[in-house]
């Protein structure tokens, strides 16, 4: 699944997925199992014990258990759905082919917002003699008067439920077909939300087939997983059945049933792959869909596997809480993940789009035919699709040397991974209610960074056919992690298990402490956190270097917490020729942060500006010492002077890295040195001008799509450190745009930044930019344009307008998937505004956006604004009666950071000399 920043480059990445905790009715018998959850804490074990339940006791046994029970297990599903898209309702049957393995007289499966009707309820020719259900667990449980049969039978049920609006489950999405309002009908079952649309096994580990039947109005086009076997119209109403599935998990079942149109593709296999649409904006799914042929065709030879569907649709959904959603054979996208048009899409959602696309296709594979055993696995799913989903990219667009863009996500895993409230890759899962709450950068960016790590040991051809060998041996079964690294050392030979482990089983990440001492390199490892301590982690670290070059980098392992690298065969005469630097990690390879002494850190600070480095070296050294400077084992000044040696940068990735570090300081400044915080901008404008005016505001015939990426980058950057110039030049553009949409001097590119330009200007006595943008953002009909324009409206210092643009989240003008992106744009300097209106709508918020998870990207986009240990205390009480499962690891990894930017601030003001440091660098040429 992609998180739901995909598709929209500009904007913060947040990971809205619909959360798991909600009132659930259902009507079951008298002795309904109601009421609060037995307790059960961090000891809980999440492997179901396989021993035999006994055939009597009560169905209280299965109350607050974190996996159901494995005596019995769904084989085949017969599904019937008959969704009503006036009412918001739906009907349906199942008929659930069971294998009872151990005596037992009860049935346990999931469900969550249904009505069953008990009288249908038959597991063969028997009725239940109790239907007991447990809504803390969305578990119900069918006890029948004695033990059951031992093999296969069929339990049967009716059922009805809502067609929602929250984005989870089977649920509606609202759109516009001839100037009318209409609905269309869709699911979303990941992680846990299939027991809300029917009644089954609602765990990875428990695959079977599905047989689906829909019954719709005659005029919808209604999709699922597999192809269409036959369908009968009878008047109003059509119903489709489907071929059988394979063997396959609940969460990737996929129902859409509305009006579309669709472009069409073959791949060389002779797969056919379809992009649907709303009516008419079929030409923008063409893009999308040579990404898709082009990647089955990619991972057919790169897992030694054929897809294994006959036909794969992809579709765009106007409401839809993540980015996409890989279900098996039928792939929903947010518009905007899923859409591209050549006039009016940038060049960023272009990439944004061919990743996404090519995520979810590699989850064909790793995820839909080898699954996860368990949540705590969710990373061999996630981890894997993001990384190579920037293979097969790098395969297709050589030129966007998204390779180096990749250390985006390293560099997102390593700042979540630097808290204390960080989690291990494979996380211990207690209870459905805390799966979303993992679908973050450390299963997304750290599994993938690991697994980049993983290839460069292992090399690429090694690494290729043991993957492979893991594809073809758990194909259409579930695996966990440990399977991986047995297959990758049984294929390799090398110590996979061992090395690997360090990493996925415990948080956090080493800090490499490198000194010179004579001909050797002294590397002492301690884990690395952004609050300054040393936490206890001890990892097994594939280490990487060069002295002088590239031409012979050296590679070991480092077991110990101290050891030593020999460098003197390697560096050769280049130490006495004064060409002497080594460089650690080459290219972010490795999982780790490195901190050099002061000998080695001028040399590379000297490699840096002699452009001696590669691009990957320039990221890695300015990220590592802005995490240093956070935590202070750096000074803050030091972090100047290293970032004044990217002032003639012209590499989009690297300067993307180097705009997040300066946006940083502009912000830690304001609090750290208010009467220094100007001249800190000053200093920051320096570094990023001279580029931006190279570029300019107008493209350039034949420029490189990174060129093309770099120039609102820049531009976005100046508006926001305040640069007059840049400000003036966009609110001038931007007054030609509104009369003019299809001006050259305003092209999608470089919109958002002309649209923050005119919000410096705005005030609730000064309103007309704000009206004027208000304007194009009810009146575009293109997704990506109305997302910049709500990603800016907050960004203001007016009371009365930030409010409004916040509000705005509580009207129809802004899909409930969206509101994320409305509060996105908040500045530091409307901060206490923003907390303020925090806390008197918390009520408010929690009960609209009542998925949980949803509810966190509120506290995630405004608590970390802060850097004072009184505000952490003030918000820690304001939730300390607020705070459910559902979002409870957001709010302490955003009060760490609150801390840890209150103790980052109380160093930069400790520093001697800051100011001397500034103004010399703002003096220098």
């Amino acid at each position: 699944m992609a998180r739901s920043g995909a598709g929209v480059t500009a904007l913060p990445v947040a990971v809205v997925l619909l959360a798991v905790v909600a009132t659930v009715a259902m009507h079951a018998a008298a002795g309904d199992g109601g009421g609060k959850m037995a307790s059960h804490g961090e000891g809980t074990n999440l492997k179901a014990s396989s021993a035999p339940v006994p055939a009597g006791g009560s169905a209280g046994q299965f109350r607050g258990q974190a996996r159901l029970p494995r005596f019995a297990a769904p084989r085949r599903y017969e599904l019937h759905l008959r969704p009503d898209l006036v009412a918001f309702t739906f009907s349906g049957s199942v008929a659930i082919a069971v294998a009872v393995s151990a005596s037992t007289r009860f049935l346990v499966l999931n469900a969550a917002d249904l009505s069953v009707d008990r009288a249908s309820i038959r597991f063969q020719a028997l009725a239940p003699t109790e239907v007991v259900f447990f809504k803390e667990d969305d578990v119900v449980v069918l006890g029948f008067a004695k033990p059951l049969p031992l093999g296969e039978g069929v339990l049967k049920m009716d059922f009805n439920g809502t067609l929602n609006d929250e984005m989870r489950g089977f649920y509606r999405s609202q759109y516009q077909y001839k100037g009318k309002a209409r609905n269309m009908a869709v699911t979303q079952f990941e992680p846990v939300d299939a027991r809300r649309c029917f009644p089954c096994w609602d765990e990875p580990a428990f695959k079977a087939k599905f047989k689906l039947t829909l019954e719709v109005p005659s005029e919808l086009v209604a999709l699922s997983n597999m192809p269409i076997a036959n369908t009968l119209v009878a008047g109003p109403i059509k119903t489709v059945r489907y071929q059988e599935s394979p063997l396959m998990s609940t969460y990737l079942v996929a129902i859409v049933v509305g009006l579309f149109e669709y472009v069409e593709g073959v791949t060389s296999q002779g797969t056919r792959i379809r992009v649907y649409t709303q009516i008419g904006k079929s030409s923008q799914g063409k893009f999308a869909l040579d990404v898709g042929v082009k990647s089955l065709d990619l991972y057919k030879d790169y897992f030694g596997t054929p897809y294994p569907l006959p036909k794969l649709d992809m579709v765009a959904i106007p409401d839809f809480a993540a980015g996409a959603m890989e279900n098996y054979g039928l792939v929903t996208f947010r518009d905007v993940a899923l859409l591209f048009d050549d006039k009016s899409s940038s060049a960023s959602s272009k990439q944004d789009v061919a990743i996404t696309v090519a995520h979810e296709l590699a989850h064909q594979w790793f995820g839909n035919l080898v699954t996860m055993e368990w949540w705590t696995h969710l990373w061999l799913n996630e981890g894997f699709a993001t990384w190579v989903s920037h293979l097969a990219v790098d395969s297709f667009f050589p030129q966007w040397d998204i390779w180096t863009q990749f250390l985006d996500s390293t560099t997102n895993a390593l700042k979540l991974d630097s808290l204390e409230e960080s989690h291990p890759i494979e996380v211990e899962i207690h209870h459905a209610s805390e799966v979303n709450q993992i679908f973050d950068a450390i299963t997304y960016d750290k599994g993938a960074s690991l697994i980049r790590m993983l290839q460069s040991y292992l090399g690429a051809d090694r690494f290729q056919k043991a993957l492979a060998s893991y594809i073809k041996k758990y194909a259409y079964s579930n695996a966990k992690t440990e399977d991986l690294w047995a297959v990758l050392e049984k294929e390799t030979g090398e110590p996979v298990k061992d090395l690997m482990s360090t990493w996925t089983k415990q948080k956090g990440y080493p800090v490499i402490n490198a000194k010179l001492k004579g001909i050797n390199m002294e590397l002492d490892q301690a884990q690395f956190l952004l609050d300054g301590s040393s936490g206890p982690g001890m990892w097994i670290v594939p280490i990487t270097s060069s002295c002088g070059a590239y031409d012979s980098p050296k590679k070991f392992l480092l077991k110990l917490k101290r050891d030593k690298l020999v460098i003197a065969s390697q560096c050769g005469d280049r130490k006495k020729g004064g060409n002497f630097w080594t460089k650690l990690n080459i290219n972010g390879t490795g999982f780790y942060r490195v901190k050099y002494d002061d000998e080695l850190a001028a040399a590379l600070q000297n490699a840096l500006e002699t452009k001696k480095l590669s691009l990957m070296d320039n990221i890695g050294i300015v990220d590592d010492s802005h995490a240093l400077s956070m935590a202070r084992q750096q000074t803050f000044a030091s972090l100047l002077r290293l970032l004044y040696c990217y002032r003639g940068e012209a590499d989009f990735s690297v300067l993307s890295h180097v705009n997040s570090v300066t946006t940083s300081i502009a912000k830690i400044s304001v609090d750290a040195t208010p009467g220094l915080a100007g001249d800190i901008k000053q200093l920051l404008i320096k570094i990023l001008l001279s580029p931006a005016e190279k570029l300019g505001w107008d493209p350039k015939n034949g420029e490189s799509h990174l060129d093309v990426m770099l120039r609102p980058l820049l531009l976005f950057a100046l508006v926001q450190l305040g640069h007059g110039k840049t400000i003036n030049e966009g609110v001038r553009r931007f007054n030609i745009f509104i009369h003019d949409h299809n001006t050259s001097l305003l092209p999608p590119d470089t919109r958002k930044a002309a649209y923050l330009a005119v919000m410096q200007n705005v005030s609730s006595s000064n309103r007309s930019g704000y009206n004027a943008l208000r304007k194009v953002y009810r009146e575009s009909a293109e997704g990506e344009e109305r997302l910049h324009v709500l990603g800016i409206l907050s960004s203001c210092r007016d009371k009365g307008i930030v409010l409004e643009s916040l509000n705005l989240i509580f009207t129809n003008e802004v899909r409930n998937q969206d509101a994320y992106i409305a509060i996105s744009g908040v500045q530091i300097e409307a901060r206490e505004i923003a907390w303020t209106w925090l806390k008197e709508n918390w009520e408010r918020i929690s009960k609209t956006f009542s998925a949980s998870s949803l509810v966190g990207v509120f506290v995630r986009a405004i608590v970390p604004l802060f850097s004072s240990n009184e505000k952490a205390e003030e918000i820690s009480k304001f939730f300390a009666t607020r705070t459910t499962p559902g979002f409870e690891r957001t709010l302490k990894e955003s009060l760490e950071i609150v801390r840890i930017n209150a103790r980052w601030v109380e160093g930069i003001k400790s520093e001697p000399g800051l100011a001397q440091t500034v103004r010399e660098l703002l003096g220098k040429p």
